[in-house]
């Protein structure tokens, strides 16, 4: 047999197995036989076929942790926006196409199956993703790692569009059942709240205090396999469900109290039930404390029971262990983690307070006052009594060294202290996690710039370069490989596949940039993707759309400070000329919007009624020709994502200058060859860097600008009193002429325009109009618009995840890759089914 049919015998060897294993979870694990088996039992059997593949390998990289001891990565954070697992793990496998031949081969069309799943709703926007981009990137850089969240039995809510409001649903994420995960009961944790705390002398007289909490709830850990590209290690994302010890009250339901023999069920499974309650009412609040405490309890708790089977003291903790804070969210573990090492493990308060702060590190997300989290005092002292004593020893004793560094400096006291005292008394949980925490980091360049000048400037004064910069970066195996295969096929074809790994390969692409070759190929992928969209489109809801028009883009969070409705404004601006001159040339472009807004955040929601009403009026009015096409996208998420970001144009990024940490989003837009218009905020600043600013579209005001006018005293009503074209924009949305006459509906943002303007659109909109003048110029001219988008692409090194990840184990973990090498074990019927790409 020669090499060649040996490689093809293999092979098909290999998809006979896996056919078998298809039938066997169909039969065994679903019940169903093949004729009468379900698209979601074929998800399932598939799925469970690839997590049987993958759990070798996950045992194999616990087994070589055991044998050889490696620092591993700890990633808190209240959201993991996973996105779908199926089509990610092929890739990363190196599977997808066994798969995909034993599916055919079985009857099965691969592709139906995975855009079947279910997605996890476990994140609310770029936080979310940015834990999962990151647990990606770790396993490809076989960086041992575990990411500890909330397993929420409803995830982010569904949203539906209806009569153009947006209206929320349950997201029943679990409902069709989640292959993926592994439910570990043996590794269960308790965790208290409430109660009282009371002091006794242990050994030697040593002054101890006990708590004792007023109820217990069982944290139930669920554990999915998080594999990295074409490597052996698969890293560990442990989400937390929250139990009753003793689910049901026999004595109660004898009695006839039927309520109360699964009360205590009913209360502790409420922590997990829900991802982020509304918490404008005192019990949403309360909710969102008991879910920070429950997850970062257990998740400290697994750490020192990892640790201790490993060694016998806690004293080196933070040699094997980093805990990275995503935010202020598992801030609370500052204190949990001194309770845990001086009241269960005995330490003393100056030990426990060293080992904390070397194994803590917290990142920083935001500029936004309001979003700093803080809680009321009392609220804290009721749920967790021995928390709050530690805070306030923590922050006795902090003030002291600020006293003593800067003397006589009340102010500086006052900003520092973990509790405000301005008015009703609050813990301010960055002050507490910037105290607690070996590092802190930003999340852009000119981000960190502005919390060691700004926002954390007196930190920075305390604790020079404790505060450092991490850029936030995105995975390109799911935003490029898994979302856009025609130009990864392009791509690879052209500089080979390194550059999946090594992102910085696709400077390779600048030669390609003039060859006229290329450019074709290249415009042809977009239009092809676009098209897959116009077919959609004309599917769905019955509207054509041609794929040769500009394609202009935004979809996140919906938020005031994210200005959709400044993207509004420029789309009526054109609606009017066209009003005004019916024929007048305009560059057809089809405006995509996309996004959920807080339940509770009125004007948001009001900002999606505004999109969707001028979209009613634009597509309809026989005078616009087809030009202008407006579209809100329901229920934006990861896998929608797959399909906005390959088919873009237009990325808009138009964010208030100073309010934007980072963003990830544009750069996902911008690793697909879309082109961006946007201020200088957040990532937008070094992606301009990167690409040329010859290849990005700048406009509005920059840091230093909107600080002046703010405190010049910024009058809005002075750009709408001399701008003609801002003016009859605005009045016309007051006219009622979007709202069918009501001239209510939309005067709390005409208001908010006019008499505040908080995040300064007014000042912004000429020149963001004569940039997107810009933009429709270049965009004619198709050899220029494609020669930026290849060169975008090429640019875009350095967002990758997996340079962030390997900035966070240089600047601030201290820790070091650990290769896994594989083991091969016999495994029941099928054996051990890898592809040649993986290393052995």
């Amino acid at each position: 047999m020669s090499p060649v049919e040996k490689t093809a015998a293999n092979r098909q060897e290999r998809i006979n197995k896996l056919k078998r294993a298809f039938a066997y979870n169909i039969f065994y694990k679903q019940g169903v036989t093949t004729r009468t088996a379900s698209l979601n039992d074929c998800y399932l059997a598939v799925s469970h076929t690839l997590r049987d593949r993958m759990q070798h390998l996950f045992v194999n990289s616990v087994e070589a942790l055991m044998e050889k001891e490696s620092k591993i990565v700890c990633y808190l954070s209240a959201e993991f926006l996973m996105g779908p697992h199926l089509h990610n793990n092929l890739v990363n496998l190196g599977l997808y196409d066994d798969f995909a031949q034993a599916a055919e081969e079985s009857g099965l069309d691969l592709k139906e199956i995975i855009d079947h799943e279910e997605e996890p709703g476990l994140g609310n926007g770029g936080l979310g993703r940015l834990a999962a981009c990151y647990l990606d990137s770790l396993s490809s850089l076989q960086i041992p790692a575990i990411g500890y969240g909330i397993r929420y039995e409803y995830g982010m809510f569904d949203q539906e569009i209806v009569d153009g409001w947006q209206k929320e649903l349950s997201d029943r994420w679990l409902h069709p059942g989640n292959p993926w995960e592994i439910k570990k009961p043996d590794m269960a944790c308790d965790v208290g709240f409430g109660g009282y705390t009371e002091v006794y002398h242990g050994e030697r007289g040593t002054r101890r205090i006990r708590w004792i909490p007023a109820r217990v709830i069982t944290g139930v850990p669920y554990d999915t396999p998080v594999p990295g590209y074409k490597v052996n290690n698969v890293n560990l994302l442990r989400l937390w469900s929250a139990e009753a010890p003793i689910s049901f009250d026999f004595a109660d339901f004898n009695t006839g109290d039927y309520y109360g023999a699964v009360e205590d069920k009913i209360s502790a499974e409420t922590i997990t039930k829900v991802l982020y309650p509304n918490d404008e009412q005192f019990l949403g609040k309360r909710l969102r404390l008991e879910q920070q405490y429950f997850f970062v309890s257990c998740s400290l708790q697994d750490m020192i029971r990892i640790h201790l089977f490993m060694y016998d003291s806690l004293d080196n903790l933070y040699d094997d262990f980093a805990a990275q804070l995503n935010d202020t969210h598992p801030a609370v573990a500052v204190p949990e983690l001194m309770r845990l090492l001086m009241d269960v493990h005995l330490y003393d308060w100056d030990t426990a307070w060293e080992i904390t702060c070397k194994t803590l590190c917290y990142t920083n997300h935001t500029l936004l006052p309001e979003a700093m989290e803080k809680w009321q005092l009392d609220l804290f002292r009721n749920l967790l009594p021995r928390h709050l004593e530690i805070i306030f020893e923590i922050n006795r004793r902090f003030l002291d060294e600020v006293r003593v560094k800067f003397p006589g400096d009340d102010g500086r006291l006052s900003r520092m202290s973990i509790i405000d005292e301005s008015g009703p008394r609050y813990i301010r949980m960055a002050n507490l996690a910037c105290i607690g925490s070996k590092a802190i980091n930003g999340v852009a360049a000119m981000h960190t710039d502005l919390l060691r000048k700004h926002t954390l400037k007196d930190w920075n004064s305390m604790y020079p370069g404790k505060i450092r910069n991490v850029t936030n970066g995105v995975t390109p195996r799911r935003w490029i490989a898994v979302s856009n295969p025609r130009l990864t096929k392009l791509i690879t074809e052209a500089i080979g596949e390194k550059w999946l790994t090594h992102l910085d390969e696709l400077k390779a692409l600048e030669k390609l940039a003039d060859d006229a070759s290329f450019l074709e190929a290249w415009r042809k992928v977009k239009e092809d993707n676009k098209r897959d969209v116009a077919d959609l489109i004309l599917q769905h809801q019955n509207m054509v759309v041609d794929p040769k028009a500009m394609f202009d883009v935004q979809v996140k969070r919906i938020h005031e400070y994210k200005r959709q409705h400044m993207n509004v404004l420029h789309i009526i601006t054109l609606y009017n000329r066209i009003k005004d001159n019916p024929d007048i040339d305009i560059t057809p472009r089809v405006f995509v919007f996309g996004g959920k807004a807080a339940p509770g955040y009125f004007m948001a929601k009001r900002m999606i009624k505004l999109i969707t009403s001028v979209a009613r009026v634009v597509n309809n009015d026989p005078d616009v020709r087809d030009r202008l096409k407006i579209f809100f996208i329901p229920n934006y998420n990861v896998k929608i994502g797959h399909v906005i970001y390959p088919m873009s144009d237009l990325s808009e990024q138009i964010s208030l200058a100073g309010k934007e940490a980072s963003g990830t989003g544009n750069m996902k837009f911008s690793m697909n060859g879309a082109l961006t218009i946007g201020t200088l905020d957040g990532a937008n600043v070094e992606i301009r860097e990167e690409v040329g600013a010859e290849n990005f579209f700048l406009f509005g005001l920059n840091v230093e600008e909107v600080m002046e006018q703010q405190a010049s005293g910024y009058r809005p009503m002075d750009y709408y009193q001399h701008n003609d074209e801002l003016k009859s924009v605005i009045d016309l949305i007051s006219s009622g002429h979007f709202s069918r006459g009501d001239r209510e509906l939309f005067r709390p943002i005409v208001d908010s325009l006019l008499y505040d303007d908080q995040y300064m659109l007014f000042a912004d909109y000429q020149e963001y109009i004569d940039c997107q003048e810009r933009v429709s110029s270049v965009f004619q001219d198709k050899k220029s618009w494609t020669r930026m988008s290849i060169l975008n692409t090429a640019r875009m090194g350095k967002f990758s995840s997996d340079r962030s990840i390997a900035d966070y184990s240089r600047k601030i973990w201290d820790v070091k890759p650990f290769p896994v090498e594989l083991k091969w074990q016999k495994l029941p019927e099928d054996g051990v089914l890898f592809t040649s790409g993986r290393k052995e």
